[in-house]
Order: C-alpha cells, then structure tokens, then sequence
C-alpha cells in the first residue's frame, strides 16, 4: 500500500483512490475477521465502494477470500451467496421446472449497469444498498426470498427480502451484522410469472417494476412492487382478485408517501404506473391459468 491508494488482485488488478484507507483484510473463514472497529467496511464486489469517497472509511475486509459458493441448488431451492457476481447469476440455468427463474436475466439486465460491471458487482451487494431501484432486490423479493444474517460472533438470524430492506438506503443489518446469502424457496420458483418494468430510457434506472406471481396449485396470487416505493411492497391473495379489490389493496398497503420521488419520476407518475401495471399483469396471468 502506498499513499493510500489499495491494489487489489483477484482476477486482475483494480485500484481505488480511498486515501483513508490503512488496512486491507483477506480472510479465509469467519473466526479470522478482526475485532469489528469504527471505520470497517465489507467489501464485496465494490462497484459502489469504489465510485465516490468513503471518508468513513479505515479498513476493508474482502469477502470473496471466504470462497462461498456462489449458487447452490437444493432440492428445497435455490441459494445465492451474497458474493455472487451479477455475471454468475445471470449465467445460471435453473431446473426445467423452476420457470420463474426466467425472472434472473430479465432482472440482471434491469440494472443500471454494463456487462463489465456484472462480472464484479455482488448480488448482496446490491441488497444492502437498498436503493429503490436495486434489481436484485425486485427479484429476490418477489420469489420469496430469505436473507440469512451472521455476527461476528457466530450468530445468525434470517429474515425475508421484503422486510430486509426497510427505506432507501436502509435495511435491518446492525453494525458489523454481513448479509451471508439469500434463499429461493422452490415453490416460488415453480411459480408463474408476469412483470412490467418502467424507465426513463431502456437500459436505465427503473423506475417502477412491478412483479406478479401465480401458485398453479392454489390459484393464489401475490404482487411485489418494488423500484416506484422506496421499500419492497408484496400484496398477498390467496384468490384471484377483480380489478376493484386490487386496486383497493394497493391503495390501502401501498400510501402516497411510500413512493418514491427523484428525478426519474414523480411519485404521482410512479403510482400511476404501478396501478396500471398491476392490473395488466392481474390480466395477464389470468389467461394463462
């Protein structure tokens, strides 16, 4: 390390310009983390980390090193470690019957990103920014997604998607707590599907996507907004709902000041959409029962 600027080699070699920074920890397993200090950051794939000054910053502790597996199928679903790079996700292909993970691609090419940055920005990471419009966060919420919490000292807890994220830029992690992986549970991802997705431009920043998903067994249907609120909003029907009851629960569980206003859309435009494209995926899903 010198003048403060950290090179890291994984694949290559990247450099930051984080002059704070002092120390640089590559741990192999979770008891060789150090004691967790003011001014400690996790460092996953760090597209964000490393795109503006972080003068809180003092010390990076790299993840990667931990080796987690990226994807794990299990027969009960499907595990993303929270250092899978977007590249990763976007390659898996899922079991035949998994049919609403055709959502993955559709949700990786959501981000506001290029296919450069897909090979080092993390699936986690773009949880636990919490930005209204992370892609991952639409797509984790909407197929019932679990986030598994640890501590430093050996604790875990879990934690579904929808409520992991709790504003923008926020979530529940507590100081030190690292987002470990997030679960898809099968029966999510044997599940129909049907989305609608607004932005300004068609590779920018959504502004509003909106996900429905159908039981084929149960008939029950279940609404995630996400993107036009700044946290994900899931509407739950254990029947197929008229266009009034829908447009009454989206009134009554989503209020005006849950969506988001900035300059990709107003809340009002925001809120139109989602109420239209609500009813246009209720439709479309109909159909196909």
């Amino acid at each position: 390390m010198t003048g403060g600027v950290v090179s890291l080699q994984r694949t290559g070699t990247r450099t930051m310009d984080l002059n704070r920074v002092k120390k640089f920890y590559q741990p192999t397993c979770l008891a060789a983390v150090p004691k967790w200090q003011e001014g400690f950051a996790w460092l996953a794939g760090g597209t964000w980390l490393f795109s503006e000054p972080q003068p809180s910053v003092r010390a990076l502790i790299d993840l990667d090193t931990l080796g987690w597996p990226a994807l794990e199928v299990l027969p009960e679903g499907l595990v993303i470690a929270s250092t899978c790079k977007i590249a990763e996700l976007e390659a898996f292909r899922a079991p035949s019957e998994w049919k609403a993970a055709s959502l993955i691609p559709e949700c990786c090419r959501a981000l506001l990103a290029s296919f450069k940055i897909w090979n080092t920005a993390s699936v986690g990471g773009n949880i636990c920014l919490a930005l209204p419009a992370g892609a991952m966060i639409s797509l984790t919420a909407a197929l019932e997604g679990v986030a598994t919490i640890w501590t430093l000292e050996g604790g875990s807890r879990k934690v579904p998607i929808v409520d992991f994220v709790t504003g923008n830029q926020r979530n529940v992690l507590a100081l030190s707590e690292l987002l470990r992986s997030i679960f898809l549970p099968a029966d999510a991802l044997r599940k129909r599907y049907a989305f609608r997705r607004f932005s300004l431009t068609s590779m920018g920043r959504s502004s509003v996507f909106v996900i429905g998903t159908l039981c084929p067994i149960t008939g029950a249907l279940r609404i995630t907004v996400t993107a036009s609120t700044v946290r994900p909003i899931v509407l739950e029907f254990d029947y197929y709902p008229d266009s009034t009851e829908l447009a009454i629960a989206l009134d009554e569980n989503v209020r005006f000041n849950l969506y988001f206003d900035d300059p990709h859309g107003t809340a009002e435009h925001r809120r139109h959409l989602t109420s239209y494209y609500a009813q246009e995926i209720r439709i479309e899903l109909q159909e196909t029962d």
